[in-house]
């Protein structure tokens, strides 16, 4: 240094910058160091960042003001920098020589000018808009050029003079330039031209932002600002970063993955070349087919073998590679951040210990305790900016992950050959996607916690072992000893959360059995029992959830006190080991913060353990899936133009994988171009597989296939999407109304458009949920038609419609008239009317083609086929004829038939339609028996198959009534005070107001000890340390286990007490709420909604709302306590509070309002990725031939594109957060030090060591303080809806005590209705008009009507599911409206419609409630004639019954719901005659047990075969709500009226 100084100037002089009041710099250390360092910085950057910007070409920006400033300020600098130089030379010409240092620090700064123009210029080229490098370099020049600015005017003001006046002035210039950069730096350039900025609608601020927003996130502040003022919407979201988009993402992971496939073949290849070399010579004899055969046949498996054996050993393609490859660059910057992150956490620690020190020492200059405190500031402030970038860079990373392994799974899933597609289910698969993508994204974030924290363990102790010595160890060990006690706990934690998921599964499966029949329960007064069943499923729940929280209790005390703990062993040991060593403030809280640092990372580890093993199993699961095989795209040759056949298969041999044995052996087949060709034969002789084999869905195994143009296909089991009606048709082709009209008209679809609620624009629901069989059949036909192509593959459509759509289907589309003549149809079918006019007939027999030729050729062949005719054709050619006679009556009425058997389960599930139009379809489903349903056909062969009349539906209500679901109310904007209010009252009003004073107490508590260790460590500077170190110990331990103990109690009171007790009411109530509804609160409310409110938000009360109010709690004491005890020592901090307490508010509002919003925006953005999923799955093959398939993985990735929208904010808005509050946790640092050093001559070092210690903790507190009022304000919704739903308005009361009937009323069974009329719902028309009719006790009154006439109506209202709107009536004198609902309930009997069976015993279907004896039991059982099947089961009565009563058949459930009334045996039965569910078998036999069993009973039995009824004593015909006729069924027949009408339609009379 001397020599570039000279003597004159010394580098470093001590008493001119540390021991004084007036620090100042040695000029040879400014002119070195300081001018140095910004140059040596630049210098170091440039080629990195040349590099860079060669690698990222953004395009280049035009030429701006600002960027003139920015470049004419650059040279100016480098000019005064050589000013500067070549006055030194002129200095040395008048012979003045001047040390070396002055040529070469301005040499140095005017090429390092130079250098920062050209950078400026060239980001400009590149396409920068902001750049860090530069700003980075202006701050630092700043910054040095700060000292000699000073020490400068110093210089000048000690003197009289300047005596360098031109240096003095350059310098200033100098530093005015640079103040001038670094602003002009901080404004942003244009976006480059041509760049997707510009034609973005609402792109990402993200990509302009300047480097200072970039740093703190500031261009995140628009949309937190928008979010505030009225909750966000999809539409302003910004749209997705290019970098994170599927396309660019998916490709990239697909490229490194197929690199590590081939790379796994090349080495598989290389290793079965042995087997290769010599291939078994009997392979050779194939062609001879299956005469040939015998060895010839097996020797090809025999190579299978041997590879087989050799493949086990190669490897397979590892994913992890790949994932590495593609995403690991991107996330080491993040790594890296991370490390420099780690280091800079423990440089506070250290500035604490000098500051402890600093105020010890009374003489020293205050300036150093300001600029400690400074320091501390600043590098708190880097920490926070560094640590979110990190946390930024792992959550992009993650993000990234996820989009590309969804993109993956969903392109491979699209391509898998059926054999692996058996291996997985489509739910494991959907699992994969949701679950396994979704750990990935959960480890990115921690995984770089791994090296991080034995690094940061290691660091901490190093530090720790230097401040206390061996005495660490101790602490140590306390922390190590709590590492297993936290991991049993984790593990107990696990397996009760199983146990807790089990009983709610339980739960909500009953609640959803519950709901669907809640109109049996309703009808038989069995609310009660039900109610029983969940309150005890609930009561076990409740109980687990209380060992749960015990279990928490112990973690949360562990948890927390293991600072305290490892502080209090460390200090103990310390002070009693050896006399000398005495406890003073800075060992104690310097080793208090690093205690505080080891912490996170012990606390972490285990559970970065465990996330990597959960992801490494997924990895594995991924990774299976994406190595199945996939469909070889070559399999069928499709650009084949030399034949005029249009389809060929030459000697095909096929099976469903390769390990299988072939289905389809030897097939030789040739389509003429334009033929229609017929499939037949027996079930699973192969028909589907050859058209799989067409389709290339098979593996061949040998022989050609070859097809000529575009597929069209219809599968056996159709396949809807979730989209419109009209979107399933057109399927991705453009629409054209006239096309499209042809298309619906040939396919029998006009119909059906005038029933669905909306249209062709109904959206189907999915699976096709709300379509019929025969609807869905047809869909999928008018999509094959629609769309157009040369050949058409026709799998059975035939089959799920009935004879009279077959025949217009047939005739009007596929046969030689149809609107596909001239194309190619291959249509397999079972339908043999429909064979004569097929141009060709292929029979199949056991995977063989056994015979082939036109339908006269066959005939007389006399084979196989002639054979399955005379089989077949019987019974079909029987109902053919009735068929075409019914044709030539229907035939204008277009056979409202299937048409209109639009699906009870549509009824039932989803009421969508409204009423009359509801009530209007059941009856028609019924007639119809369901025509799609095969057992229709029955009712016709048996002489009674009735003429249907289609009415229109009565005219559709205006529109306002059709809109039956009202649309769930989303809660927007603030939760009100009242809802926390509610939940204080469920919890109990004093016993919150004791839990928070108890909270209060645990947090004093805490801050006592630390105060006690604060006066302990003043004994070292008075010398009283010896005397009292038991005292001292003991009562640091006794506060310190007194905070435990309160926590411990806490707990306890707080979440398995009384948050718990809240749960139980809160379910109760609801539970309650729902059951006493009327009936039209669950046609009004979809089930999915009600089991939304029984599981989400339940679950959320249960255990989210406990959790967040402890934790929010328990930070919000800690930060109290932290401003108390800060304002307490130094009151000026008081000043500080209010300021940033109003930040501190502002900001977390408006992060609050936002992060909630994005929330709900995203989790209902995520559903539809798994529901398209899943459809695609199922469709797969029908995508495929359709040649859709790069259209819907378009689609796919937009839906992964969408979610990750609303994803991204959400991870910012966490960042941007982040930084504001731990900017105000910085402050409060800064003014605690600050504060410090201006009191400290009256305050002592313990103190000053605890505010600091405890304002540098703060921070993370403040941080989980909002996250947890967000969590909360998410969670505690729940509380309101679930409060919505228990405030339902109720149906009448169950029981009226003054009211109640005898009890063995009704004695006769005389019903009366005077006068009575009833609408469904307030504002509809009446259903009802004025009925007076009597009834005596005994009589069998027959009801029947056309449609829609009210017959279901009048049962409803014997059991006032509808209430009268006017008249009434009375049972054996009493009025019914009068007494309680379950009274009146319990004495009637109704056997319904649909038969609804629950979950759970026979015997409890039967008798829930346990009245009856089991001989009674099983004497009705005998009666309703299912005593043979119960006693041949092994569990007798406690069959178990499946949900909905499936493993029974319809027939067996219905004879269940008439053992259920044989029980009960009131006097009063209903009987809503069900039809399209029964044999004609079950039929009889019900009809004639209630013959003989009821007697002497009241029956009304609403009929649809008029035979049923012909014996009853009185008929009453309803029409319009009415009463038409009522007689005996002789005297109505000969009025010639409408009941004659019917029955002549029924062919009943002549």
């Amino acid at each position: 240094m001397e020599r570039l100084c000279g003597p004159e100037l010394p580098f470093w002089v001590a008493n001119q910058t540390f021991h004084t009041d007036q620090p100042d710099l040695p000029v040879c250390f400014q002119l070195t160091v300081l001018s140095w360092l910004p140059c040596i910085y630049l210098w170091a950057v440039c080629p990195i960042y040349l590099f860079y910007l060669k690698r990222n070409n953004k395009g280049y920006i035009m030429m701006s003001i600002l960027n003139r400033f920015k470049t004419v300020f650059g040279l100016l600098l480098w000019i005064v920098c050589w000013t500067d130089l070549f006055y030194t030379f002129h200095e040395l010409r008048q012979g003045n020589t001047q040390p070396p240092i002055f040529f070469v620090t301005p040499l140095v700064l005017g090429m390092t000018m130079l250098l920062a123009t050209f950078l400026i210029q060239f980001e400009r080229l590149r396409g920068v808009q902001s750049s860090g490098v530069l700003f980075i370099f202006w701050f630092l020049s700043l910054l040095c050029a700060i000292v000699p600015f000073r020490s400068k005017i110093l210089q000048a003001s000690s003197q009289s003079e300047v005596n360098d006046k031109l240096r003095f002035t350059t310098f200033y210039f100098y530093f005015g330039l640079v103040v001038c950069e670094l602003i002009l730096c901080c404004f942003n350039e244009k976006p480059p031209l041509f760049s997707n900025v510009v034609t973005d609608p609402n792109p990402c601020p993200e990509t302009t932002a300047g480097f200072l927003s970039t740093m703190t996130f500031w261009w995140f502040t628009r949309m937190a600002i928008k979010g505030y003022k009225m909750p966000l919407e999809t539409k302003d979201l910004w749209s997705l970063n290019q970098r994170d988009s599927s396309k660019v993402m998916v490709p990239k992971l697909l490229k490194e993955w197929d690199k590590e496939q081939a790379k796994a073949k090349s080495e598989q290849n290389l290793s079965s070349q042995a087997v290769f070399s010599k291939p078994p010579p009997s392979t050779t004899n194939h062609i001879g087919g299956a005469a040939g055969g015998g060895g010839g046949e097996t020797s090809p498996e025999e190579v299978e073998v041997l590879l087989s054996k050799q493949k086990a050993a190669p490897h397979q393609p590892s994913f992890l590679r790949a994932l590495i490859k593609a995403f690991g660059p991107y996330f080491l910057i993040g790594s890296c951040f991370k490390l420099m992150q780690d280091v800079i956490t423990f440089v506070n620690p250290q500035l604490l210990r000098m500051l402890i020190s600093f105020t010890k020492e009374k003489n020293a200059p205050d300036w150093w305790g300001y600029s400690l405190a400074f320091l501390m500031f600043f590098t708190a402030l880097l920490q926070t900016l560094i640590l979110h970038h990190h946390f930024q860079y792992c959550f992009v990373t993650g993000m990234h992950v996820r989009t590309a392994v969804i993109g993956a799974i969903y392109r491979k899933a699209l391509v898998i050959t059926n054999a692996a597609k058996r291996s997985t289910t489509v739910g494991e698969v959907v699992n994969l996607m949701s679950v396994d993508a979704q750990r990935f994204m959960d480890l990115t974030t921690f995984l770089n916690m791994l090296w991080s924290a034995p690094l940061q363990i290691m660091l901490a102790l190093y530090f720790l072992w230097q401040n206390l010595g061996p005495s660490v160890l101790a602490g140590v060990a306390v922390m190590v000893m709590l590492i297993p006690f936290n991991a049993v706990i984790a593990m107990k934690t696990r397996a009760y959360q199983v146990e807790q998921m089990q009983y709610k599964d339980a739960r909500i499966k009953l609640m959803n059995e519950i709901l669907n029949g809640i109109k049996v329960l309703k009808l038989y007064a069995w609310e009660n029992s039900f109610k029983d069943k969940v309150l005890a499923i609930r009561q076990k729940e409740l109980n687990v959830l209380r060992k749960t929280a015990y279990l928490g209790a112990l973690s949360t005390l562990a948890w927390t006190s293991a600072p305290f703990l490892v502080a209090l062993t460390t200090f103990a040991v310390y002070v009693t080991v050896d006399e000398n060593n005495i406890l003073d403030a800075e060992k104690a809280f310097v080793s208090l913060s690093l205690f505080n640092i080891l912490r996170f990372p012990l606390n972490m580890l285990p559970q970065v353990i465990s996330s990597i093993v959960q992801a490494s199993v997924s990895l594995k699961r991924i990774q299976s899936f994406l190595s199945h095989d996939e469909l070889d795209p070559n399999s069928v040759d499709r650009n084949n133009t030399a034949t005029d056949y249009a389809v060929t298969v030459v000697n095909g041999k096929f099976s469903w994988a390769k390990e299988d044995p072939p289905v389809l052996h030897n097939i030789n087949v040739m389509v003429p171009q334009g033929s229609l060709l017929a499939v037949v034969g027996h079930v699973g002789c192969g028909k589907s597989s050859l058209i799989s084999a067409l389709l290339g869905e098979v593996e061949k195994l040998e022989g050609e296939v070859s097809i000529r143009g575009s597929v069209a296909y219809v599968p056996q089991q159709a396949w809807i999407q979730n989209a419109t009606l009209r979107d399933n048709i057109l399927f991705g082709k453009p629409y054209n109304e006239q096309k499209y009209r042809c298309v619906l008209e040939a396919c029998a679809l006009t119909p059906d458009l005038e029933v669905l609620p909306g249209g062709d624009m109904t959206e189907i629901g999915e699976k096709g949920i709300n379509l019929s069989g025969g609807q869905r059949q047809r869909v999928s036909l008018a999509r094959a038609l629609y769309s157009d192509t040369d050949i058409y593959l026709l799998d059975d459509p035939l089959s799920a419609v009935d004879a009279h759509v077959a025949k217009h289907i047939f005739d009007n589309l596929i046969g030689p008239e149809g609107a596909l003549k001239g194309k190619t149809r291959i249509l397999v079918t079972h339908g043999i009317s429909f064979l004569p006019q097929v141009d060709n007939i292929v029979v199949m027999v056991e995977g063989r083609v056994s015979e082939m030729g036109s339908y006269q050729d066959l005939l007389k062949q006399n084979g196989t086929f002639a054979e399955f005719l005379r089989n077949y054709a019987l019974e079909d050619i029987v109902e053919e004829d009735e068929a075409t006679e019914e044709m030539m009556e229907d035939e204008d009425e277009l056979f409202p038939d299937d048409a209109l058997s639009n699906h009870t389960d549509m009824v039932d599930n989803e009421p969508v339609v409204n009423e009359a139009k509801r009530n209007f379809m059941r009856q028609i489903s019924i007639i119809s028996a369901d025509g799609d349903n095969t057992r229709s056909r029955s009712v016709r062969r048996h002489g009674c198959s009735q003429r249907k009349h289609s009415e229109q539906p009565e005219k559709k209500k205006p529109n306002e009534m059709q809109k039956l679901i009202q649309a769930e109310t989303a809660e927007k904007g603030r939760v009100k005070g009242k809802v926390y209010l509610e939940y204080a009252k469920a919890v109990g009003l004093p016993l919150s107001v004791f839990i928070c004073f108890l909270y209060g107490c645990q947090s004093a508590a805490a801050i006592g000890a630390n105060i006690w260790l604060s006066q302990w460590t003043n004994d070292a500077s008075t010398n009283q340390t010896k005397k009292n170190v038991n005292m001292r110990v003991g009562v640091y331990a006794a506060l310190g286990i007194a905070q435990g103990v309160l926590l411990l109690i806490n707990c306890l009171l707080c979440r398995a007490y009384s948050m718990l007790r809240a749960a139980k009411f809160t379910h109760r109530n609801m539970l309650q709420g729902v059951l006493r509804a009327p009936q039209a609160f669950f046609e009004s409310t979809p089930t999915g909604r009600l089991l939304n409110r029984f599981s989400k938000d339940i679950d959320a009360i249960d255990s989210h709302i406990p959790e967040n109010i402890d934790i929010w709690m328990r930070t919000f004491w800690y930060t109290l306590n932290v401003l108390l005890i800060c304002s307490a020592l130094t009151p000026m901090f008081l000043i500080v509070i209010a300021p940033l307490m109003v930040f501190y508010w502002w900001v977390q509002r408006f992060y609050v309002a936002t992060s909630r919003q994005l929330k709900r925006l995203e989790s209902v953005s995520r559903s539809p990725i798994y529901s398209h999923f899943s459809e695609t799955i199922t469709g797969s093959s029908v995508i495929r031939a359709y040649g859709r398939h790069s259209a819907f993985v378009l689609m796919s990735d937009m839906k992964v594109d969408e979610n990750q929208k609303s994803y991204y904010p959400g991870i910012v808005s966490n960042r941007w957060l982040g930084v504001r509050i731990e900017f105000i946790g910085n402050c409060i640092v800064l003014f605690a030090a600050m504060f410090a050093v201006t009191g400290k001559d009256n305050l002592n070092p313990g103190l000053v060591g605890l505010s600091v210690s405890y304002a540098l903790q703060v921070t993370m507190s403040l941080n989980w303080m909002v996250r947890m009022t967000s969590d909360l304000e998410s969670n505690i919704v729940a509380v309101e809806r679930v409060k919505e739903y228990s405030e339902t308005k109720t149906e009448a009361p169950w029981e009226v005590e003054d009211k109640k009937p005898p009890p063995e009323w009704p004695m006769e069974g005389n019903v009366k209705f005077h006068d009575y009329s009833v609408r469904y719902r307030e504002g509809l028309d009446l259903v009802l008009k004025n009925l007076t009719l009597n009834v005596k006790g005994g009589e069998k009154i027959g009801i029947v009507g056309r449609t829609g006439a009210g017959k279901s109506s009048m049962t409803l209202c014997l059991f006032r599911l509808l209430e009268a709107a006017a008249g009434e009536i009375t049972i054996d004198e009493v009025k019914i409206s009068e007494i309680g609902l379950h009274d009146l309930r319990s004495k009637l009997t109704i056997i319904p419609q649909e038969p609804v069976l629950f979950a759970g015993t026979l015997k409890m279907n039967l008798d829930p409630f346990e009245k009856y004896s089991d001989e009674e039991v099983w004497r009705a059982l005998e009666h309703s004639h299912l005593h043979k099947f119960v006693s041949n089961q092994p569990a007798k009565l406690e069959l178990e019954c499946s949900e909905g009563g499936e493993n029974l058949s319809v027939g067996q459930r219905q004879l269940v719901c008439l053992a259920r009334a044989l029980l009960r045996k009131t006097r009063i039965l209903i009987l809503d005659e069900a039809t399209a569910a029964i044999d004609l078998e079950t039929d009889d036999l019900i009809q004639s047990t209630i013959r003989t069993q009821f007697e002497d009973c009241t029956v009304f039995t609403i009929a649809h075969r008029l035979n049923t009824i012909m014996d009853y004593t009185r008929v009453l015909v309803l029409d319009k709500g009415q009463i038409a006729e009522f007689d005996t069924p002789t005297n109505l027949l000969s009025q010639r009226g409408i009941f004659y009408g019917m029955a002549k339609d029924a062919g009943l009379t002549q």
